[in-house]
């Protein structure tokens, strides 16, 4: 049986072989039964294997031969006795099986008839005789062939028990032929004609609308009322089916009647507004009405797009509620419920189209490829929130474009940068005036496909005011979890986005409420290396800025050593913005001189780079402030990459106080602070006097003093900058360093490792100094990156000195620190308590 409404369907054929149904179903009596039954079953048998077919006793069924194995079984048995062994395949889908992919109770058959097709098949006509069990498989080649035993089966009932049981049979398979639309009713007079209550069972069992698995298992029953019984459960849920199948239909024929009045009704509706001269706005109604029948969309969404639709029809056209009502339905048809692009998940294709627009960035490229084999593989995975986290100019968002290009799929990009109004994400209610669907929704409307990849530029940018908060309203989009049913206040239904692939943008982290950023997977692109920013404007700058300048290839060139030293020199960044700008002005300078009649080829070296952009404007400067004692550089991270963060110290005669400048944060501070305690606690050790910390002022300053800063990684650069100017040994200009500190002389990790090597780089430094937890941040960072720069680790700050400091002292501090008795006494006079405190210039 292929589907429910053909319980028997060997009695539905329209095969000339049977004339009638008597003809169908060899009939027996309980003697041929008997005969069949007690036929002697060969030792070995030449085995059938069948794909979607399990085989009865008695029961004549049609099969078509076409493999190579059962073409040679098949031909050799109808020359010879023309019995064989007919088993069932585990698994349909399986072409070739061998010896474990075949059930092991199967039913012998004999070919009635053997007819050759035109195609090469050949199709038997079979009828089982009794059941065997394979003992163990003999031969697989030129066919199938296994030693058998019988399969007995035990008649368990007998007498009026046995007669009660036969008659329900029959009662019900003819019950659920007279219910089936698609059984005539003369294939219930056939199955009254069954005597034989094995046949019978034999002959139900074999068209039974249940699987192949089932079937078999009903072969392998061994008691013939354990066989009853689930016979009689199977048949009994057919006439459940049927029931609730003849319910639907007549369901289905009374909504077409419904329909069929409702089109009688719209006809006239027509002709009258054709006579009050209304056309144009039925006109408009109907393209909507067409639209909605053609539209695929959920069957909650085409319920309210139906709804409206009868409102907006008894709605005058003068009404202002008309629009309204028009435009929230164009909204719902113009959305892509079901619509999306095909994946392109060739992974070795969107390797190539990531390393055509973007050199370097692997992490990024890696967990792209990564979402496209896991997409490839279980084909309805759940986007993932990506949020691209780095300084300005690294690529972020051209990179969201290149994402699309390699999954084949549709690019749309919203800045949320200064939104403030949660009306924006969310959409407004149709009940003001000019309501609208939020951002996301109308990026779907524009995208066009279900599954477009959606960049949300800037989200360390959005605000909150009085109109509420943005980022509480992203929370339900950017959450795999809850975004299946996003709900836009405008159109007030369940929208899917779970399919949409969403990448935010972020210079920070900091400003991204931390509920927000759970809910992203946080990839850092660092800034670029040297190397990777000369690859980069060779292979993508130089080309574009030459064509937007009017140029050609063969009127310019511009040399590996200029690059280099616009580079270098030049621009002073994480990213590439500024080089773009700076090759720009180089072409305009060389488009320039051919517009004045200078005609090519014009080469850019680096001796040439001075005539287009003027003096250097960048120089490494590390070894030069720090000639004198009380300065150290340190390493900081910005949003817009690393920076190298000069610390000043000077000392005056005073009272011990501490002046703080530089528009340093609280965690600065106190990181000044500690360095001094540390510093006062081992002071003999160190060789400070006690003078220099109750006869002189401390005053700590870092330029630039309008930019604000913070943080505990100038720890180790502040102690530094304290030690020497106490000690009077310079800090070494070849070193920069950065870490916490403790007052129990630990140095901790801190962050940007990789940002702030590369600004170590540029810097000119030769030697950078890192906590030793950040050992694992140093090993993720390109070899080429650090290239000769020489990284050393601290655990404990006691080393600190010995490392940063030059040997031997400027000034001696014991005669430096030495101060007068009229000084000492004046200080020891002052009624100022011998606090440290702090002054800065914080606004």
């Amino acid at each position: 049986m292929k589907d429910r409404s053909d319980l028997f369907s060997n009695f539905g054929s329209s095969d000339d072989q049977f004339e009638d149904f008597e003809q169908a179903i060899p009939l027996m009596s309980e003697e041929e039964e008997k005969e069949l039954t007690e036929a002697e079953i060969p030792d070995e048998l030449p085995i059938l294997p069948l794909k979607n077919t399990v085989l009865f006793p008695g029961v004549v069924v049609p099969i078509t031969v076409g493999r190579d194995k059962s073409l040679s079984l098949v031909k050799e048995a109808y020359e010879g006795d023309k019995i064989i062994g007919v088993v069932t395949q585990k698994k349909e889908e399986i072409e070739e099986p061998n010896f474990k992919d075949l059930h092991t109770v199967g039913t012998v058959a004999q070919i009635l008839k053997l007819i050759k097709m035109p195609d090469g098949s050949k199709s038997i006509v079979i009828q089982g005789k009794s059941v065997f069990e394979v003992e163990n498989f003999v031969q697989d080649k030129p066919y199938f062939k296994a030693k058998v035993k019988s399969y007995p089966k035990e008649i368990d009932i007998e007498g009026v028990e046995l007669d009660a049981s036969i008659r329900n049979i029959k009662e019900t398979a003819t019950k659920i032929i007279n219910m089936s639309p698609n059984l005539p009713s003369e294939a219930s007079i056939a199955v009254n004609n069954i005597n034989s209550p094995t046949f019978l069972l034999n002959f139900i069992s074999s068209n039974l609308n249940v699987s192949d698995d089932e079937k078999q298992a009903l072969l392998e029953l061994k008691k013939f009322s354990e066989t009853l019984d689930k016979v009689m459960e199977f048949l009994e849920k057919e006439i459940q089916v049927l029931d609730v199948s003849e319910k639907i239909r007549t369901k289905v024929k009374s909504d077409i009647d419904d329909q069929q009045r409702e089109f009688y009704l719209r006809q006239q509706m027509k002709a009258i507004q054709e006579e009050l001269g209304d056309d144009a706005e039925h006109q408009d109604i109907e393209k909507l009405r067409n639209k909605l029948e053609s539209k695929k969309l959920p069957d909650y969404a085409r319920e309210v797009a139906e709804k409206e639709l009868q409102r907006l029809e008894m709605t005058p056209s003068a009404s202002p509620n008309y629009g309204i009502i028009h435009g929230y339905i164009e909204w719902i048809l113009d959305l892509p419920w079901e619509e999306y692009s095909e994946d392109r998940l060739d992974l070795e294709h969107a390797q190539k189209v990531l390393d055509e627009d973007h050199y370097g960035l692997e992490k990024v490229k890696k967990r792209i490829i990564e979402y496209l084999a896991v997409l490839k593989l279980k084909q309805d995975m759940k986007a993932p929130i990506l949020c691209f986290y780095g300084p300005p100019g690294v690529g972020k968002t051209s990179l969201g474009k290149s994402i699309a290009r390699a999954l084949n799929r549709e690019f749309e990009r919203f800045s949320l940068g200064g939104i403030r109004d949660e009306a924006e994400i969310r959409g407004h209610r149709r009940t003001y005036i000019g309501a609208l669907p939020g951002r996301i929704i109308r990026s779907m409307k524009k995208a066009g496909k279900g599954n477009p990849v959606i960049m949300l530029d800037e989200i360390d940018k959005v605000g909150a005011d009085y109109r509420g908060d943005p980022t509480s309203a992203l929370l339900e989009v950017l959450d795999p979890e809850q975004n299946d049913t996003f709900s836009d206040n405008y159109l007030e239904l369940e929208y899917d986005l779970s399919r949409v692939l969403f990448i935010a943008t972020a210079n920070s982290l900091d400003t991204i409420p931390a509920p927000l950023r759970d809910r992203m997977e946080i990839i850092n692109i660092s800034g670029y290396t040297l190397e990777e920013k000369t690859q980069i404007a060779k292979k993508y700058l130089i080309p574009k800025q030459i064509g937007e300048n009017g140029l050609n290839k063969e009127q310019i060139s511009i040399s590996d050593k200029a690059v280099e030293k616009i580079i270098d020199q030049y621009t002073r960044e994480s990213g590439v913005r500024n080089l773009d700008r700076q090759i720009a002005a180089v072409c305009r300078g060389v488009a320039a001189k051919i517009a004045k009649g200078e005609e090519g080829p014009h080469t850019v070296g680096d001796d040439e780079v001075e005539d287009f952009l003027g003096k250097r404007k960048y120089f490494s400067d590390a070894a030069e402030r720090t000639t004198v004692p009380g300065v150290a550089t340190g390493l900081a991270w910005t949003p817009f990459g690393g920076d190298i963060l000069f610390i000043e110290a000077s000392v005056s005669k005073g009272s011990g106080k501490l002046n703080i400048t530089g528009q340093l944060g609280d965690v600065m501070k106190e990181s000044a602070m500690l360095a001094i305690s540390y510093l006062r606690a081992h002071a003999d050790e160190i060789g400070i006097p006690e003078e220099a910390f109750k006869y002189w002022d401390l005053h700590i300053h870092v330029p630039a003093g309008a930019v604000p800063k913070d943080g505990p990684s100038a720890g180790v650069s502040l102690m530094s900058a304290i030690a020497s100017i106490l000690t009077q040994r310079k800090v070494k200009g070849t070193i920069a360093l950065t870490g916490e500190i403790t007052l129990r002389g630990l140095v901790l990790p801190v962050g940007g490792i990789k940002e702030k090597v590369l600004a170590a780089k540029r810097a000119g430094v030769k030697e950078v100094l890192l906590p030793k937890k950040n050992e694992k941040d140093v090993a993720e960072i390109e070899e080429e990156v650090i290239g000769d720069l020489k990284v050393q680790y601290l655990e404990r700050m006691d080393p600190l000195l010995d490392i940063m400091l030059e040997k031997e002292p400027v000034n001696d501090p014991t005669e430096f620190f030495k101060v007068s008795d009229a000084h000492k006494t004046a200080v020891s006079g002052n009624n100022t308590p011998k606090t440290v405190t702090t002054v800065s210039n914080d606004n």
